[in-house]
């Protein structure tokens, strides 16, 4: 960050000194002013609940405009990205800042792909729970427990061993994921195999059993890296401010992942897009495109209690440009798969229609984000509704690791301690009857 000429100039209306502060300013976006001696200066903190106006951190990795709808990844439109690069060119990216040349692209999907398996004691982890456990419940405890497997990486104060911890968490957490799925089906897990590409040997290791052979759909496959690509960061999101908090505490990257796998399990997080398929079926179920307007409108109406999952966005106050790019997949998805008389999809496309010509959701920006359309494509390649927000802790792994590397390499990090604005009991003594 570079040093702006300005500065910015607190003032009290009780006659106290005025501050001064430093402002300084990104390559794009809002500048920002600098209240770390506001504490030792005044003996006051600010107050921003959610962090709406904070900025916690400098990053390099991804900028978002929500205004424009706007999504970068290093400098690289998503657009542009999603549509002329794979997901490990997107790691490879995110991690290193540049997109890979044809040299390093082969080493690094060698090094992904060699990672892969497991440690076979994670199998017997596994079965230490209910088949009927969320799948995002079983992970959770999946990747914490990589900690006690993998003790070769977890010096954090060496950059080789963040580099392979990385690598292990990138590849790994497919093979952790597909095995959630599976035992939750009493099926044997399918170990990967090294001739496919990142995202068909995932395929492969949901869908195959030792019964039949299985062969990648390529548009599947398309689709389910897209979906990939579209997660894989998100600057601060609460997940990822979660993974940087945790692991500001000098823990090892898979515990701190791990605590960001929780975070994301929430529906006002990563839980969105089961959120948004479970309000389809409902709809669906009680009437379906028939009755999408008389919905709307009680979504309209504050007392009904019924909200519209899949809308809008805490940054976005445009069109989610993640939104496009996964409509056009499902598009696409639908149609390989002959599914193109969808009625979840039909209900979808009515539900947009309106959102985007009532005045109500205009004037609130209320726009589908990608949590409207990838639970659809998800249904339609078959993967079950408890299972998305596994994929999608899978796909933004890159991100979290990436941000966490990079919180350690920036001279300015402490641990993170939030301030707070206390209201309960002043002091006072406990009654002397109490012994």
């Amino acid at each position: 960050m570079q040093l702006s000429d300005k500065k910015a100039t607190l003032s009290f209306s009780d006659g106290s000194p005025s501050i001064e502060f430093p402002v300084y300013q990104g390559t794009v976006g809002p500048d920002v002013i600098d209240i770390r001696k506001l504490y030792g200066q005044s003996g006051m903190f600010t107050y921003d609940p959610g962090f709406m106006s904070t900025a916690s951190c400098e990053s390099g990795i991804t900028y978002i405009d929500g205004d424009k709808g706007e999504l970068l990844y290093r400098g690289y439109p998503i657009d542009q990205l999603a549509q002329k690069c794979d997901f490990l060119d997107i790691c490879y990216l995110i991690l290193n800042g540049e997109l890979p040349n044809e040299t390093q692209k082969a080493e690094f999907d060698s090094n992904v792909t060699h990672h892969t398996m497991v440690n076979e004691q994670l199998h017997f982890f596994l079965r230490g729970f209910r088949r009927d456990a969320h799948p995002m419940a079983v992970l959770t405890g999946l990747v914490g427990a990589l900690s006690a497997f993998y003790h070769d990486s977890t010096d954090i104060t060496n950059p080789h061993h963040r580099h392979v911890s990385a690598i292990r968490l990138i590849a790994k957490m497919p093979t952790l994921v597909a095995m959630a799925y599976k035992y939750s089906q009493g099926q044997p897990f399918i170990y990967p195999q090294n001739d496919l590409s990142y995202t068909g040997n995932f395929l492969r290791m949901m869908f195959a059993t030792p019964c039949e052979e299985y062969k990648v759909n390529e548009v599947v496959e398309r689709a389910l890296d897209r979906i990939f690509i579209l997660h894989a960061d998100h600057e601060q999101n609460a997940s990822t401010s979660t993974v940087r908090l945790c692991g500001s505490s000098g823990t090892n990257p898979f515990a701190a992942i791990a605590a960001g796998v929780g975070c994301l399990w929430g529906p006002a997080h990563g839980g969105a897009n089961e959120a948004c398929l479970q309000m389809l079926e409902e709809l669906q179920a009680n009437g379906g495109v028939a009755k999408v307007g008389e919905f709307m409108e009680k979504v309209k109406d504050k007392n009904s209690g019924v909200r519209l999952m899949g809308f809008g966005h805490r940054v976005y106050k445009n069109y989610d440009p993640r939104a496009k790019l996964m409509q056009e997949t499902c598009k696409e998805v639908l149609s390989a798969l002959g599914l193109e008389n969808d009625p979840l999809f039909k209900l979808a496309m009515e539900l947009e229609r309106i959102a985007l010509e009532d005045q109500y959701f205009v004037d609130r920006k209320l726009y589908p984000n990608v949590d409207f359309y990838s639970g659809i494509v998800q249904r339609a390649i078959g993967i079950p509704t408890s299972l998305f927000t596994a994929i999608f802790a899978l796909a933004r792994t890159v991100g979290w690791i990436a941000q966490w590397s990079e919180m350690l390499s920036d001279p300015d990090y402490k641990i993170g301690r939030p301030r707070q604005l206390y209201t309960g009991a002043q002091t006072r003594d406990v009654p002397s009857n109490r012994g």
